[in-house]
């Protein structure tokens, strides 16, 4: 049963989705969460037990096993929530270029979906909520009161990332998080479960030149009428 009050956002990697949400969610005093923590936190945990990531059925153990959950900000270190495995706080540690380079593979993988996608649903049947990820309006929340699909070209994505990495003092270069971006893609759009799709429903907004204040403007436009 899809709970009260819940908007769905959904889109390629660093398309403006989690700005987006955040603000949202702060004009309709609703809870904002950003389902990527999960895969994320999944990815770090394997790294941190298994040393990578290569072996599909030991990485979904490990999602069948850890309890990931997210709540409001308890640090003024401009996070967005706090994420917890196990009420460890890794909200930090999940945004390493480690991470980022890995968690594609573990996203990918069914039994990884499936453990997360039960964790989404228990975190979002709470309500009132602006829930982010790539498959919240075709598969975790398909009755989703509100779906978005943000986008934004690879090359606008990719400078948004590497700005937010030199704000965190992130060594990485444009060159290589536009790669990363468009690997991501593709594995996100090509993967055989739960690809990253449009919904059928979904409004589209495309980021492309506009600020964040024209695209937070559109949004609330559409789920205000």
């Amino acid at each position: 049963m899809t709970p009260l009050n819940l908007i769905a956002i959904d889109g390629p990697a660093a398309s403006g989705k989690s700005t987006l949400a955040e603000i949202i969610a702060q004009k309709l005093g609703y809870f904002y969460f950003d389902t990527g923590v999960m895969y994320r936190a999944t990815t770090l945990v394997a790294l941190e037990l298994l040393g990578n990531v290569d072996d599909e059925e030991k990485v979904s153990e490990l999602a069948r096993q850890i309890r990931i959950d997210v709540q409001a900000p308890t640090v003024l270190d401009d996070r967005r929530m706090d994420v917890l495995v196990d009420g460890r706080d890794v909200t930090w540690e999940i945004r390493t270029p480690l991470v980022d380079k890995n968690v594609s593979k573990v996203s990918a993988y069914k039994d990884v979906r499936t453990a997360l996608t039960e964790q989404q649903r228990r975190i979002g049947n709470r309500g009132n909520m602006v829930m982010v990820g790539r498959d919240i309006g075709t598969v975790v929340f398909p009755d989703a009161t509100k779906k978005i699909y943000l986008d934004a070209s690879p090359e606008e994505r990719a400078m948004r990332r590497y700005k937010e990495n030199l704000s965190r003092r992130s060594e990485c270069s444009y060159e290589e998080i536009l790669n990363s971006i468009r690997n991501r893609d593709k594995i996100d759009s090509s993967r055989i479960v739960a690809p990253l799709r449009i919904a059928d429903d979904a409004r589209i907004i495309n980021s492309d030149g506009k600020t964040v204040d024209q695209v937070v403007s559109e949004t609330m436009e559409y789920l205000t009428h």
